[in-house]
């Protein structure tokens, strides 16, 4: 393969693996979309209805930096559509499910799924990126954010109307994902059975930092990665039933709601990653985490259609930084892109797993205001993005990192 050829971007693959993205993150949304209908059906609690969340989260979460960790040793190129079995046996699952120990089970597969799919497509961005890394990984996660946003709205349209036995339906989804993935997989091994080596070609980005400075770069990261998560998890677990129970509107307004904030989320996703390509990773995460604090700040306070306003601009800020966090640990820890993917997602999930539990359980003990009162001081740890190093990407004429 000649440089030429490896610096280019292979728009097709990426976006084949941005539409299974959305195809798989949308079946997965369809779970806390239909959260109010659930908790109607079996009398939940919102801790309850937090621990859903946290089975489906956790399991996703612990298993990621595995099968990351495994694919930097053994590339599976073929794990990508066998993964999309577990998310349609979790359809299935939820689809019969008639106990609250049965709900669990679902949610654990739908997690099986996630933590099968999200590091090895990663790593597919990452090698069909070509010298626009974060674009790549900017358009591998705007199909996830879209197909989240989308899941409030299936769920309004096919799912309260049919039940909880209509998530059946979109098993159908899954197995266009499985092909498409099956695709792919062909030309990941022709592409990428011979290992990435990045750390080769990519040292200079690493060059004079110790060892040291990179533990604190990613101790930095860590944190900016729970207070984005924490936060956001708010909005994905309880933001229909705060609008329904502080400004009393229906579950399908409530429902169009979240379709904006997460349709911001994806606009956000999408501008992060192109931007940090040109002005720089660390700009975009510091911009990214901390800018998104005074629309927090003020949210708890505003009428319904302020809180509208500013929960899109919650999305859109915070949403910016993933792509760039992803990227920046990717080339802080050259050659090992399945582990640090594996790794940022998995504890994306899990912390919105934790959050999800313990907000439900403040929730109860509280109040859903409250909840929202006390977790808008998280985006002032973006304060954090000030330590870390600035990565200079020579072998790309996109940006700096």
């Amino acid at each position: 393969m000649n440089d030429a050829s490896a610096r280019s971007t292979v728009f097709p693959v990426l976006v084949a693996i941005s539409v299974c993205h959305l195809l798989n993150d949308m079946m997965q949304s369809l779970l806390p979309a239909i959260y109010p209908n659930l908790k109607e059906i079996y009398a939940l609690s919102f801790a309850q209805i937090g621990f859903v969340t946290f089975a489906y989260q956790v399991t996703a979460s612990l298993l990621q930096p595995v099968v990351g960790l495994v694919a930097d040793r053994r590339p599976m190129p073929f794990s990508l559509p066998a993964g999309t079995f577990f998310t349609l046996g979790g359809l299935l699952v939820l689809s019969r499910a008639a106990s609250y120990p049965v709900l669990l089970a679902g949610a654990c597969l739908l997690g099986l799924g996630s933590s099968v799919f999200h590091p090895e497509s990663s790593r597919v961005a990452h090698m069909a990126a070509g010298g626009r890394r974060g674009l790549a990984q900017s358009l591998f996660q705007v199909g996830g954010n879209v197909g989240s946003a989308l899941g409030p709205i299936c769920a309004a349209l096919v799912v309260v109307r049919g039940g909880q036995a209509s998530l059946a339906v979109f098993s159908a989804v899954m197995l266009l994902s499985t092909a498409i993935l099956s695709a792919v997989g062909v030309w990941y091994r022709h592409r990428g059975l011979v290992r990435l080596r990045d750390g080769a070609s990519h040292a200079s980005m690493r060059g004079s930092l110790s060892r040291e400075r990179v533990a604190r770069a990613f101790a930095v990261l860590v944190a900016l990665i729970f207070s984005k998560y924490f936060y956001m998890a708010s909005f994905t677990s309880y933001y229909t039933f705060y609008l329904i129970h502080r400004f009393g509107v229906s579950v399908p307004i409530a429902q169009v709601h979240l379709f904006a904030f997460l349709a911001a989320v994806a606009a956000g996703t999408l501008v992060g990653g192109a931007l940090g390509d040109r002005i720089g990773r660390k700009r975009v995460i510091w911009f990214s985490i901390l800018g998104a604090l005074p629309f927090a700040l003020v949210l708890p306070y505003a009428s319904l259609f302020w809180t509208g306003v500013l929960s899109v601009c919650v999305g859109a800020t915070l949403a910016s930084a993933f792509p760039a966090i992803v990227v920046y640990g990717q080339e802080l820890v050259p050659g090992k892109l399945g582990t640090i993917s594996g790794l940022f997602f998995g504890f994306a999930f899990g912390i919105a797993g934790v959050g999800a539990a313990l907000l439900g359980r403040l929730a109860d003990t509280t109040s859903i205001e409250f909840v929202y009162r006390a977790v808008s001081f998280l985006p002032a740890l973006g304060l954090l993005a000030a330590a870390l190093p600035d990565l200079r990407t020579k072998a790309s004429p996109c940006g700096t990192s």
